[in-house]
């Protein structure tokens, strides 16, 4: 009875390595890989069980929905040629990667003499972009109390870049509640966006900001810029709107005084300005006072 369950045992065991030894079976050491721009990587496909002595080896990019070839009958394409190699048996190496590297890529192996002939494996490449120098816009003064908005910005990093914003070399704190210097300022800072809020500025917020993009592939800064705090001189407004209502009225009063002189006033025609209009030589004009007679008393002389 002994003997019988082991010989089973042996048939199973020879059928199941038949079907592992039958089987073309992939694997990878890692399918999230990454690297930084213009560095070098390695999608890992590898053949952990095949009965085909030269499988066909393929590798597609899949991006935005869109499948192209990287490595077809035995040869590189695409925007890859002379930028890859494959390393036997089926690992893709890119070399000098760029941020259009980052995709989906997709293993496939062919083996005509294995039972399970065909297998595929998935890799998801990210390509990090580290981050350029940041645009960075600072008011240059300020009054006390009032709102100012300090904004910072890059577009290049990927991921995408999370943003520090620093006064006299200091880091300012996400939260001012968390550091004794910033507890009382009443900025937001938001390290998504870049943008750092003043509701109402105080003296103490004058200074030297700067501000720093960063991500997982390394950060930039841009230059520091200066904003200055000033006090609300009130009476000197005050006493600029009294300066101004005065030069008003003394214009005012003497415009009204010039027309009282008559300076504005405009000549008028009168009766005595009217002039008859002169009587031509030899020719005399005369009108009865009966109307409708009229006598011509001029002669021609030839």
């Amino acid at each position: 009875m002994a003997i019988t369950r082991l010989a089973g045992f042996l048939v199973l065991l020879s059928t199941h390595c038949y079907i592992t030894t039958l089987a073309v079976i992939l694997k990878s050491a890692n399918k999230s890989p990454w690297a930084n721009e213009f560095e070098s990587i390695e999608l890992s496909c590898l053949i952990e069980s095949i009965t085909t002595s030269n499988p066909r080896i393929e590798w597609k990019k899949i991006k935005n929905g869109e499948l192209s070839y990287v490595y077809f009958e035995k040869k590189i394409s695409g925007d890859l040629e002379n930028r890859a190699k494959i390393r036997e048996p089926a690992t893709l190496v890119i070399f000098n990667t760029t941020r259009s590297d980052t995709a989906q890529y997709r293993c496939e192996v062919t083996a005509p003499y294995d039972p399970k002939s065909f297998d595929e494996i998935l890799i998801d490449l990210v390509v990090r972009v580290k981050p350029v120098v940041p645009r960075c816009s600072v008011p240059k003064s300020v009054p006390v109390g009032k709102a100012a908005e300090l904004r910072c910005v890059e577009d290049e990093g990927f991921p995408r870049s999370k943003y520090q914003w620093f006064r006299n070399k200091e880091e300012i704190p996400e939260d001012p509640k968390s550091s004794p210097k910033f507890f009382n300022s009443t900025y937001t800072l938001n390290i998504n966006s870049g943008t750092l809020k003043f509701s109402a500025v105080r003296k103490e917020d004058a200074g030297e900001y700067y501000c720093k993009a960063r991500n997982e592939a390394g950060q930039s800064q841009c230059g520091p810029q200066m904003m200055e705090v000033y006090d609300i001189n009130v009476a000197g407004i005050i006493l600029g709107v009294l300066v101004v209502v005065v030069v008003l009225l003394c214009i005012t009063v003497g415009i009204c005084c010039a027309y009282k002189r008559g300076y504005f006033a405009s000549q008028k025609q009168t009766g005595n300005n009217y002039k008859a209009p002169a009587k031509g030589d030899g020719v005399d004009y005369d009108r009865p006072e009966d109307e409708g007679d009229f006598r011509h008393k001029s002669s021609f002389v030839i």
